[in-house]
This record gives C-alpha cells, structure tokens and sequence, in this order.
C-alpha cells in the first residue's frame, strides 16, 4: 500500500454503475450468499450494541415550531447505514438514504441514495457510488438466496402484489436461480404500474406469462413463490398485507421484503419462519418501542413480537446465514412451507459495492476524482 499522503476516490454515475455490472443478478446473488456465510460465521459489524442495527434514522415530529421541518409523511426520512464486511471482501462503507413517497410526483424514484465505500485500514475513500440500483439489486438477491435454498426445484409460478422496483429485482433474482418459473401473477394499484411490469418482463424474460390478479388471495393461491412488495403507511399491522394459511400451497415460499401480516394459522411451528438475519430484529426489537411491528412492517418484526409474547419459541426462528453456510439445513420436504423476511443490511451494499468498485477498477470505469494532495490538517 502506497504511503502517500495523496487521496484520490473512483466516482460512478448510474450508468457507470451499469457499465460495472449492477444489474447482473445471478453475480449479484451469489455476493450475497457469500456475505452471509460471513454474517454466520461473526465477521461483520454494522452500527448499534449488537453490531446488527440497520442504521441511524432522523425522525420528524409530527408538530414542529419551524415551518420549514418536514412532516412525517409516509417514507419520509433521512438515514445513514454504516457496516463491514471481512472475508474477500474487507472493506467498510456507508449508504446514505434519502426517502419521501412524494417524490413520485416530481418524476424522482422514492427514495435517492448514495453509497461510500471505504478503505478498513485508513478509512480513506475508495469510491462514491449511485446506490439507487445498488441497493435494488442487493435488496432483491437476498429472496434469491432464500429461494435457493427454501423453494421447491420445480418452481413455475410465482405470485407477486406490488409491481414496482422490488417485485422486478425479486423475480430475477427467482428466475437466477429457479429458471423453470413460467407464470407470474401480479396485483398492482394501478394498471398503469401493471402494464409497465409486464412491458419490463417481456423485455427481460419474455418466456414468463404475467397475468394480473384482482386479490391477495389471488396472488397467494397456487403460487410456488409468493412475495409481497408494497409500500405504505406503517403504524398498524392490521392495514398491513395478510397472508392466510388457507391461501398457502403446501411446499410455497413466501419472501417477504416490505409490509406484511399473517393469520394465526401461519403462526404454527409447521410453518417454517427464516430471517435474513436475527441479529437485526433483535435490533429493532431493542430500539423500537413493543411491539415493533407498529414500526417497521416486515414480518420479521412480527416474529420478534410473537416471541417477545410467548406465542413463538425463540429457536424456532432461523437464520438464513445458516442455511447458505450449511449449518441448517435448506429445504426438508416438498411440502414445507417457508417464509424469510427480508429486512435489508448495510453489509450488502458493502458486499455488492466492493464487488461492483473492483470491477470497475479493473475495467477503466469510474471518474478518478483527488480528496487532497497532501491533507491541510495533517
């Protein structure tokens, strides 16, 4: 390593995010699978007493003497999520996000995020990436992973509510590693959100059929896969997405990444219930004010209030990490029924930035850009 005292940093636009490989899935999907085996075997640390929190968030009060402050509206918030990841990858970094729902009626994405990547030894920068499909793409391998190991292998149809950026980075994911899916049902809000999914698969996958459903019900019953990628109000579970066990085919997998509730009968220990990791509900679950499913609506928060209640035995909520490093097993029988809940950590925009950064290294992307030469403090 150089021991100049010059820093210089790669920055990469979104289309050199692109030129980099950001919308490779199958790769995307494999760097997760390899970060939590890390996350398994402890050589990580994200923010918070158990180096498990998602991050630090502003809140906004609901009444403020300043006019100007911002009113808690539906995803408003700034946040910043730090981590490191050892392994092959040994680098620490920080996503910083942006979120208001509102931005849809400016023509903005709801949420605009920028990701630092960092030398662990100086803390120097490495990198200053757009992280808007950075963290797309990672947020949609996880179920990928999940889906590797908890879904049946002769998956064909898969049931998605919410056609937006993570029903699509959800079903590639799927299709990355079950390339037998042939029929996707899908209910939207609008039929302008379902056109425009169904013009992007049939660009991406045109051998998949998507065929739009009036009903949760619908997009439950006699789907292999299920998964749920709505947003929204949060506040109360009742309002949330439900999933009844009625609904569910014997042997589905139910990826959960956004809103969700299930009934009492999904609550039963036949019922297989897996998290991206422990760790970061066990984290909301010490932040947040009980029950911290009025919080932050994915279902992992629900298992943690179910415990916390006594209704669900603390072991019988598993790790994914587990199951990919091959400490717990995948998928037992072909009619276990599954449901990961998928929250979202730092360290996959650390394991998929530190991949997508060396990339582009390698390949001449990026615009090179100086910190200092020499530090005026120093």
């Amino acid at each position: 390593m150089s021991t100049s005292p010059r820093i210089d940093f790669l920055y990469l636009s979104e289309p050199d995010m692109i030129r980099a490989g950001v919308t490779d899935m199958a790769a995307c999907v494999d760097t997760m699978e390899e970060m939590l085996t890390l996350l398994h075997a402890g050589d990580y640390r994200m923010a918070g007493a158990n180096n498990d929190s998602h991050g630090a968030m502003i809140v906004f009060p609901e009444d403020s003497p300043f006019p100007a402050m911002p009113k808690p509206t539906a995803d408003r918030r700034f946040m910043a999520m730090p981590a490191y990841l050892g392994g092959s990858f040994g680098t620490s970094g920080c996503k910083w996000y942006g979120s208001n729902i509102a931005n849809r009626e400016k023509g903005l994405p709801r949420s605009i995020l920028m990701f630092t990547l960092n030398d662990t030894d100086t803390g120097a920068p490495l990198a200053f990436m757009s992280a808007n499909l950075l963290s797309a793409y990672r947020t949609g391998a996880i179920p990928g992973v999940g889906a590797r190991h908890l879904a049946r292998a002769d998956v064909d149809v898969v049931g998605i509510l919410g056609p937006g950026v993570m029903a699509r980075t959800s079903l590639a994911a799927f299709l990355a590693v079950r390339p037998g899916i042939r029929t996707v049902k899908v209910k939207g809000r609008s039929t302008r959100s379902l056109e425009a999914f169904r013009a992007w698969a049939a660009d991406e996958y045109p051998q998949v059929d998507v065929v739009a459903v009036d009903t949760i019900e619908d997009v439950v019953r006699g789907s292999d896969i299920v998964t749920f990628c709505t947003s929204g109000e949060t506040g109360d579970p009742s309002t949330y997405p439900l999933v009844k066990r009625e609904w569910v085919k014997p042997g589905a997998f139910l990826s959960m990444p956004a809103s969700a509730d299930i009934d009492e009968a999904m609550e039963a220990a036949d019922v297989r219930k897996v998290a991206d990791n422990i760790g970061l509900y066990e984290a909301w679950a010490d932040e947040l004010p009980a029950p911290a499913h009025h919080h932050v609506p994915v279902i992992g928060c629900k298992f943690m209030d179910l415990i916390a209640e006594g209704r669900m035995d603390a072991a019988a909520l598993e790790d994914l990490g587990a199951i990919a490093a091959g400490a717990a097993p995948g998928r037992r029988d072909d009619e276990e029924i599954a449901i990961l809940s998928v929250g979202g950590m730092p360290v996959e925009d650390v394991a998929w930035g530190t991949v997508l950064y060396r990339r582009a290294v390698e390949r001449g992307i990026g615009v090179s850009l100086n910190l200092w030469q020499t530090p005026a403090l120093a």
